[in-house]
């Protein structure tokens, strides 16, 4: 592939032009801030070689790669059979614990982790679902009352 010529970048800044004007119809915001970061890049770029350069080098390297399905990251976690924001928010934390009582351990571990009640890890590793369910509890009224001194009474 040969080099730009100066009717290439011509080309690619009403490229660049016209897709932030199609934006600007419904999200004039973004359109000029984008405007304003890439207006920031390339008068960077124009004044220090380095940077001119770095951004050069990023642009040709090849994107990362996906880590292989070997990595050692932990497994993700399936999504909460409950929200229990939602639960609490209408049946208070009676109605929280029956909803909770009627779930299996690896169930209250996924709203857990989901939530990220689990701040000294130790919860993921209780073998009793009545403590993961008291921690769940606690969390979750602790969170809803966060706040509640600005709250209209």
């Amino acid at each position: 592939m040969s080099a730009p010529t100066v009717s290439d970048v011509g080309a690619a800044a009403q490229r660049l032009a016209d897709a932030l004007l199609a934006l600007g119809e419904n999200r004039p915001e973004l359109a000029v801030g984008l405007a304003d970061i890439t207006t920031s890049v390339v008068a960077e770029a124009a004044r220090t070689p380095r940077f001119a350069n770095a951004i050069q080098t990023a642009l040709a390297s090849p994107p990362p790669s996906v880590p292989s399905s070997t990595s050692r990251r932990p497994r993700r976690r399936a999504t909460g059979a409950i929200d229990p924001f939602a639960v609490y928010a209408q049946g208070g934390e009676a109605g929280l614990r029956d909803q909770l009582d009627g779930l299996d351990l690896e169930q209250l571990r996924d709203i857990v982790a989901q939530y990220g009640m689990d701040h000294d890890r130790l919860a993921m590793k209780w073998k009793d679902a009545g403590r993961v369910i008291d921690r769940i509890v606690e969390k979750v009224t602790t969170r809803s009352a966060k706040g509640s001194a600005f709250r209209d009474a």
